[in-house]
């Protein structure tokens, strides 16, 4: 690790570097991800290691993987540029990334990634929460000099939001779950009451599972999207911790196809 950096309050940026980073192949999609290996608390090995030293140890003692999209990749440095959504003691990523200092290790696999702007689109729909700003971000700076965009992030407050740039245009809003009468619906409510632009929209939703679904089901059910032109999926659940909700999100995702 090279540096790391408090973006806002929720958010902790780490830029990795060096030679082992060598071998690494960027992807052309914007929400391009790296599938990154942290340790439960109290065990005693650290990265790098071989994940095969750990076939024979139960599950609860095994390294966890979680994606985490890349903001950045730099070749001439070789620098790697990762944003993670932190609170508190929560999880295991998080507290990893609070606590990191330079000259620590991330082990990790990847990259993968599925989508980037679609430069024959009339306009672009980007929406979600903290989780996706990281691909929104990359994703507005992907964009075509002067493509038109619309996008809406909820943060909690002013304090959490992010200066994004592109070479697009772009409508960018904050929504703010702070003195909002019903954060849930923040976002769904934010892209139900936007007046589309005419021409094929290219969509990008991602966030968390209640909203992006509810969000999912306006745009396919009334706003007629083609649910093969976008990229809808839910990061995480609220109530849920992440081992909890990767136990259910396949039964979930499957659920979710009776909404349209």
């Amino acid at each position: 690790m090279r540096s790391t950096q408090r973006l806002t309050p929720s958010m902790v940026r780490i830029v990795l570097g060096g030679g082992d980073l060598d071998g690494f192949v960027s992807t052309p999609y914007s929400d391009q991800y790296i599938n990154a290996q942290f340790f439960p608390g109290g065990e005693p090995y650290t990265a790098p290691f071989d994940p095969a030293d750990f076939e024979a140890l139960d599950s609860d003692r095994r390294p966890r993987g979680r994606r985490y999209t890349v903001r950045a990749w730099d070749n001439d440095k070789q620098e790697l540029t990762i944003d993670f959504v932190v609170h508190g003691d929560h999880g295991y990523a998080g507290p990893w990334a609070q606590r990191a200092q330079p000259g620590d290790h991330l082990q990790f696999r990847g990259p993968g990634g599925a989508y980037a702007p679609d430069p024959d689109a009339a306009w672009h729909l980007m929406a979600g929460d903290e989780s996706a700003l990281p691909a929104i971000g990359a994703s507005l700076e992907a964009l075509t000099p002067g493509a038109r965009a619309v996008v809406f992030v909820v943060v909690d407050g002013p304090d959490h939001e992010l200066v994004l740039t592109t070479p697009g245009d772009a409508n960018i809003t904050y929504l703010h779950r702070h003195n909002a009468e019903d954060p849930v619906t923040l976002l769904p409510d934010a892209v139900a009451g936007l007046d589309f632009a005419p021409g094929p929209v290219d969509v990008f939703v991602h966030g968390e599972a209640g909203e992006v679904r509810a969000v999912r089901k306006h745009l396919l059910s009334e706003r007629g999207i083609d649910r093969k032109k976008a990229s809808i999926s839910p990061y995480w659940r609220r109530t849920m911790t992440d081992e909890e909700w990767r136990t259910i999100k396949s039964a979930w995702l499957a659920d979710q196809e009776s909404d349209v």
